[in-house]
């Protein structure tokens, strides 16, 4: 055959097209003399070659190339791919800006004149929020140096972290709004990057998107419509639907056991040998706007999760149900270290020489809804492992989507008379002319799976 091919996608890994009455997938920048495998040229072939393709080529890898014709050398640029979108570089770009000012965020004061440094059972959690979006700006930094899907994944996860700290940085900020507490600067610049972030994500995902999008258009009206992998939310299979109810039950039940106190403390006094526990934490004993932070809360952990459940692919949807899960099981280590720390009269409102004439002792405790929580955050990470280890089943050789029609021809492997295509006009057309020059060409002749390049049978299976 001649050593060239009319290039249709390109993945990191390989590539697929046609050749001289045939249609082949080649290693990226092998010459084009010797394809992986090879399928007649006919309707029939296309899908089992585009099955055979996306099946082997690294997800979220695979581009469009149009109209591009390849000779001899044409291997010496086969490495050569278009640089990431503008959309894609800004998303790192306020990634990145949203990481410093979370660092930032930590040193000042937060709200009340304290800055989340002093605070113990404050700090850990923001670090995770910041440790979170580092990760996500890692790996769309990968796909800038290194197209590919790692940019979606981490959008995603970037994604499931700020829909759920959404409600908790309202919740600060109905503090100050409210009165409780003084606003600071660190509060503000935390806001900032949170909103970075979010922003950096979406973008992101956007450019990755529109990537994804290219995949589901036929590159020329001659080629057969392949169809993309979709990424995004999808009905579920029967076989899945049991995991994945209990996947959203986990995630309701984390919900509703959010809202009721986590504090326990016991305070005694020797004095009289009378004792009293008082529970706080309940998230609709608070001021309107702290409220309705909290209520945002529980919202977007069902919506996340009810969200990854019917994302597919489904490993992407345990990136965003990951990002949830790091918000929620920072506030269970927020909870755990704070339940640490030693409580003082002055918590309730008790004065230290009234508490040493009371002989005054206080012991401070998580409640029985805490581990409730515990327990459903556990079982929302086992559903995360179980959404991101489930396998990826290839689009079958019957994949649905628009049937290739010739004009004039009809959808089956060969026509009637099953007719052979002169191998001299069929070459004259394959290395002269364009796939969509050759529609009209290829609506008049008989299939050329008749020919003498594979009779209908892949040549290398």
């Amino acid at each position: 055959m001649p050593d060239k091919a009319i290039i249709s996608h390109r993945g990191e890994k390989y590539e697929i097209g046609r050749g001289k009455r045939f249609y082949g997938i080649w290693a990226a920048g092998a010459p084009y003399d010797a394809p992986v495998d090879r399928w007649p040229e006919n309707p029939d072939g296309w899908r089992q070659a585009w099955t055979r393709y996306v099946a082997i080529e690294v997800p979220g890898t695979v581009t469009a190339v149009t109209r591009e014709r390849k000779g001899p050398l044409a291997g010496l640029a086969a490495g050569s791919r278009p640089g990431p979108g503008a959309a894609l570089l800004a998303g790192e770009g306020l990634l990145v800006l949203g990481v410093v000012l979370g660092l930032a965020g930590l040193f000042p004061g937060y709200a009340g004149g304290k800055s989340l440094l002093s605070q113990g059972d404050q700090v850990v959690p923001h670090l995770c929020y910041v440790i979170g979006w580092m990760v996500t700006a890692a790996l769309v930094a990968l796909s800038v140096a290194r197209p590919g899907n790692a940019a979606r994944l981490g959008a995603l996860f970037g994604l499931g972290l700020s829909a759920v700290t959404f409600g908790l940085f309202l919740a600060d900020l109905g503090e100050v709004v409210s009165g409780s507490l003084t606003l600071g600067s660190g509060l503000v610049v935390s806001l900032l990057g949170w909103a970075a972030c979010t922003a950096g994500a979406a973008l992101a995902l956007t450019a990755t998107g529109e990537r994804a999008a290219q995949l589901r258009q036929p590159p020329a009206p001659a080629w057969p419509a392949a169809q993309a992998r979709r990424s995004g939310p999808a009905r579920p299979g029967r076989g899945h639907a049991g995991p994945l109810a209990l996947l959203v039950l986990a995630a309701v039940g984390a919900a509703a056991a959010f809202a009721p106190s986590w504090d326990r403390y016991t305070l005694v006094a020797t004095a009289t040998g009378t004792s009293q526990t008082i529970t706080a934490g309940n998230a609709f004993d608070n001021p309107a706007m702290v409220i309705a932070g909290n209520v945002a809360v529980m919202l977007a952990v069902v919506a996340v999760a009810a969200l990854a459940a019917l994302w597919r692919p489904a490993r992407q949807g345990a990136l965003l149900l990951a990002g949830a899960i790091v918000a929620l099981a920072a506030q269970v280590a927020s909870a755990m270290i704070q339940v640490g720390q030693q409580a003082t009269p002055a918590m309730f409102g008790i004065s230290s020489s009234q508490a040493a004439a009371m002989g005054l002792t206080i012991s401070a405790g998580l409640t029985g809804i805490f581990w409730v929580f515990f327990v459903f955050v556990i079982s929302l990470i086992v559903s995360c492992a179980w959404l991101f280890t489930e396998p990826e089943h290839p689009v079958p050789a019957g994949f649905p989507g628009s049937p290739w029609r010739p004009d004039g021809g009809d959808q089956g492997s060969a026509d009637a008379a099953g007719a052979a295509v002169s191998e001299d006009a069929d070459s004259d057309a394959s290395e002269g002319e364009e796939p969509d020059d050759r529609a009209g060409a290829d609506s008049g002749a008989a299939d050329s799976g008749a020919g003498s390049e594979g009779g209908g049978q892949s040549a290398y299976a």
